[in-house]
């Protein structure tokens, strides 16, 4: 027997079928983790989040627009949901203009200029000059996988299926090629 579809399970979800919203969360359940995961950086509390964003969007559910795809709202609620807890932590501030107190007296903090000089321009060229060469000097295989992935911003699954080559090959590809790019560009 087939597993029934999303809009199928939205549907029986929003007429209260408790089983449909079950199967919802469980096919969602890794990805709005995910999401979670990645925002707050800390398993736990992306676990309660997770439930939390579930908790939302069955709330919300009559109100989703079958237009849009059911992942990329509950990928909103999710991180509407992150970002409500970033909200409530409360975070101590300090005024960036008021001097510090230290043991040996005040002291005022000093900040780069976010303005870009024509020396930091330089540095930066030449930085990416150093990079590039460094890239260049990989061998095709490892060379390929990451311009795939940092140029063209491909993911993982693309690359592999561009490259006809199994996932974990280029997962491998990609690990190596950043290591031996860590060691060329360690003198930089």
């Amino acid at each position: 027997m087939t597993e029934p579809d999303t809009n199928e399970l939205i549907g029986r979800a929003s007429s209260g079928d408790e089983q449909a919203f079950t199967l919802l969360v469980r096919r969602f359940e890794p990805q709005v983790h995910a999401v979670c995961l990645k925002m707050v950086h800390n398993q736990e509390t992306a676990r309660d989040l997770t439930q939390e964003t579930f908790v939302k969007a069955i709330r919300a559910l009559e109100s989703f627009d079958r237009s849009f795809t059911f992942s990329t709202w509950l990928y909103k609620i999710a991180r509407n949901t992150c970002i409500d807890h970033f909200r409530r932590q409360k975070l101590e501030t300090y005024s960036l203009d008021a001097p510090l107190q230290t043991r040996e007296g005040q002291m005022q903090r000093d900040f780069p200029s976010p303005v870009h000089t024509p020396e930091r321009h330089l540095l930066l060229k030449e930085r990416g000059r150093l990079i590039s060469e460094a890239i260049e000097s990989l061998p095709d295989k490892y060379r390929e996988v990451i311009n795939l992935r940092h140029k063209q911003e491909l993911p993982y699954e693309e690359i592999a299926e561009f490259l006809d080559v199994p996932l974990g090959t280029v997962k491998a590809r990609l690990f190596r090629a950043r290591e031996l790019l860590k060691k060329r560009l360690k003198s930089i």
